[in-house]
């Protein structure tokens, strides 16, 4: 086996592995790994050399190309699709020391960028930690792991966010589905005393939020970007917020002067929380509350002929899996579809997609082909994504997801 550091920079200061095994990828499949792409697909190894049955499931590896050359240490389930995640570019172990140094770097970034702590902490591959994602609220934590290598280090997260944090709470939200690619449990637990809500502060609103039992890890740090656009246009306006959750959008249209917000979510409590948090933060405008389906409320609203000023919908990911993409496609066109014959001739029509498999023209199409078909004319004044908390790895489009699109309505 090659040594190391005769192709990688050493990473200074971190003890090696030693004896690790090596998972040997075929000819010309380092490619994307030179890029400094993370990911090692099943079918890019040379099961030859290096019989992926012969791997313990969460072990660390030297990842090589077909030479023998190092490409880096990853951690390895030979069950996945993904069956190996770079975590370093040297023969690094995945330990306490190198989960602290990552979280150390990622508070950093996160410091320099809000006064207030309380933002998504780690990002995944993009603060490079695979298969970690830790929500901060102040002095409480939500974490996901979604990795069977992860989960091995569940103690080791913890050890590294009691000693550079030394939380109140720390909520393990591990019901993602995710997890179960990886072969691993569904569960939820918690360490410490973890309040049943917590206040957020953003862009100048204070949100209640659910934490034991809210939507994903509890609040939605990912869209506060393009929540605070919409104070820049809400004043005077009626607004519909639809998919609204706690009412991120509406309680910004709302601190801006909205005269009318109307939220539309399927979660009786959603709508109650929303609805407390408008109050909260916009006492002089009008709250209406409509709970159901959000396509078929939207129908009820068109065939009543309502109209709104600011139109926002923030669907929850339609496609989770490529093979759900012409479904999911299909039901992105028709909720764009509904949205826009309730905006009002002048107004403006906010559109968000999570779902990383919809890219951002796809998205736009959606719109378009709408306003098409419905004789508008659409100007699109920004295009928006995840808040920088959520960094994006630049060799890994995987990280980057969340679409925000922004267009102005007008009759033809």
């Amino acid at each position: 086996m090659a040594r190391a550091d005769s192709f990688r920079p050493q990473e200074q200061g971190y003890k090696r592995v030693t004896n690790c095994q090596q998972l040997r990828l075929k000819k010309g499949e380092e490619r994307r790994l030179n890029m400094g792409h993370l990911w090692v697909f099943s079918n890019e190894v040379d099961v030859k050399a290096s019989p992926l049955a012969d791997l313990e499931p969460g072990s660390e590896v030297a990842v090589t190309d077909y030479r023998g050359n190092i490409l880096g240490c990853a951690t390895v389930n030979p069950q996945s699709l993904i069956c190996a995640r770079l975590h370093a570019r040297s023969l690094v172990p995945l330990d306490e020391e190198l989960i602290a140094k990552r979280l150390g770097n990622a508070l950093a970034l996160r410091e320099s960028l809000f006064d207030k702590p309380f933002y998504r902490l780690v990002h995944a591959e993009g603060d490079f930690l695979p298969g970690l994602v830790v929500d901060r609220f102040g002095s409480h934590f939500t974490v996901q792991v979604t990795t069977l290598a992860m989960e091995k280090r569940r103690d080791a997260v913890k050890s590294a966010l009691e000693s550079i944090f030394a939380p109140t709470s720390i909520l393990w939200d591990n019901t993602v589905a995710l997890r179960a690619l990886e072969g691993l449990e569904l569960f939820r637990t918690e360490d410490g005393a973890c309040p049943e809500t917590l206040e957020v502060p953003e862009n100048d609103c204070v949100f209640s939020v659910f934490m034991k039992e809210g939507q994903k890890t509890g609040w939605y740090y990912d869209q506060r970007p393009n929540r605070a656009l919409m104070q820049h246009f809400a004043k005077g306006k009626r607004v519909l917020d639809a998919f609204c959750y706690a009412g991120g959008f509406g309680v910004n249209a709302g601190l801006a002067g909205a005269r009318e917000v109307v939220f539309c979510d399927a979660s009786k409590k959603a709508l109650a929380m929303a609805k407390d948090n408008l109050h909260r933060n916009a006492k002089g405008t009008s709250c209406t509350c409509l709970e159901g389906d959000a396509f078929e409320t939207l129908k009820s609203l068109k065939d009543r002929g309502e109209r709104f000023d600011i139109v926002s919908i923030d669907p929850p990911a339609f496609i989770k899996r490529r093979k759900d993409h012409k479904e999911g496609l299909t039901a992105y066109r028709r909720i764009n579809a509904l949205a826009l014959t309730l905006v009002a001739d002048g107004g403006l029509f906010f559109t968000s997609s999570c779902s990383q498999l919809l890219c951002a023209d796809e998205l736009k199409s959606c719109a378009s082909h709408a306003a098409a078909r419905h004789g508008l004319h659409l100007r699109l004044l920004h295009q928006g994504f995840q808040g920088p908390d959520h960094p994006v790895h630049c060799a890994m489009p995987e990280t980057a997801y969340l679409k925000c699109l922004v267009y102005s309505c007008n009759k033809l």
